[in-house]
């Protein structure tokens, strides 16, 4: 049975390069992963140490999508160098109160339009996450630049490279999980 995977786009934008990059994640993996797209990250308030009790609907919505995945696959941006505040945000409070990322498997990947291809926003994510227990997959890794070159005007990735690297992702993702449950 292919195992149960949460995707979240590190963007709030409807229409994101990342988002479309998890879609496309979704339509290659085949039996290797089921990708469910996680949509509400603008449900969660910044957070502030004196909002964790009663937890915010929007952050009990998500660690439950994130308790209920067998791994954890985030497609970032790169917004001045680093991770987007949004995704910041989102695994400070997966990592408090009820820490749903303690021995989770994790995915990293990234799309831009810019020339580096989210290098150094996803190392920014994979410290923050390393510091929260999960159990991050070093390799591959999916560094996607010029996104709006890859994508065609509908949104569908049309690109043979992202599209061998998003597979080969998926494949090791799953042994990944199946290694680290």
């Amino acid at each position: 049975m292919s195992p149960n995977v949460l995707g979240v786009a590190g963007s709030l934008r409807h229409d994101s390069w990342n988002r479309r990059l998890l879609g496309a994640l979704a339509e290659l993996a085949g039996d290797d992963l089921r990708l469910t797209v996680y949509d509400g990250l603008e449900q969660i308030p910044l957070f502030n140490e004196d909002a964790e009790e009663p937890t915010p609907p929007g952050v009990r919505q998500l660690r439950e999508a994130v308790r209920g995945a067998d791994g954890l696959l985030i497609a970032t941006p790169e917004y001045n160098q680093s991770m987007p505040g949004v995704l910041k945000n989102a695994i400070d409070w997966l990592s408090r109160t009820e820490p749903v990322l303690e021995a989770k498997p994790v995915a990293v990947i990234g799309a831009t339009v810019g020339n580096w291809g989210t290098r150094l926003a996803q190392a920014a994510v994979r410290q923050a996450l390393t510091a929260t227990g999960a159990f991050v997959m070093p390799q591959p890794m999916l560094f996607v630049a010029r996104a709006n070159e890859r994508f065609d005007p509908s949104g569908r990735l049309h690109d043979a490279e992202v599209s061998s690297g998003l597979r080969k992702v998926a494949q090791a993702f799953r042994q990944w999980m199946v290694t680290h449950r």
